[in-house]
């Protein structure tokens, strides 16, 4: 691969689509994180499962955020298995605050498949893995 074609692999994770999902993932950062630092800080003891699941969901969009824009192949790959381990935690805290609400005496971000901020957390992952899988070289099926 000549320099010329991995500039251009870099690019097209954030081009289009992508310069979109960076942003949104950028929001997402802030939003979890602030939220999470803030009640770690203030009220672990009232709900530490909820708040300990928002860090790691913070820590999640920020290590995608991070390999959206960092571009090329190998970053898509570890974005797209990313995006399907948040995907997973979406759906899996979002079934478990729906079953056992009692377990969350506050909520998470991924609470109720990410009701409190507009269902993002439950589009985002699918958008991303469409968008990612769609950069992928011609041939490459992951």
């Amino acid at each position: 691969m000549t320099s010329g074609e991995a500039d251009v692999s870099r690019r097209r994770l954030t081009s289009g689509p992508g310069t979109l999902l960076v942003w949104l993932y950028g929001v997402m950062v802030v939003g979890a994180v602030s939220r999470s630092v803030y009640q770690i800080s203030t009220e672990f003891d009232r709900a530490p499962l909820a708040y300990s699941l928002s860090a790691v969901a913070g820590v999640v969009y920020g290590f995608i955020t991070y390999t959206l824009v960092r571009g090329g192949e190998t970053a898509r790959k570890v974005a797209l298995a990313c995006c399907g381990a948040e995907l997973v935690g979406v759906l899996t805290v979002g079934m478990w605050t729906l079953i056992e609400p009692s377990a969350f005496p506050d909520a998470t971000v991924w609470s109720d498949f990410g009701m409190g901020y507009l269902f993002i957390p439950v589009l985002l992952p699918l958008s991303a893995i469409y968008w990612l899988r769609k950069a992928a070289p011609k041939g490459d099926a992951a």
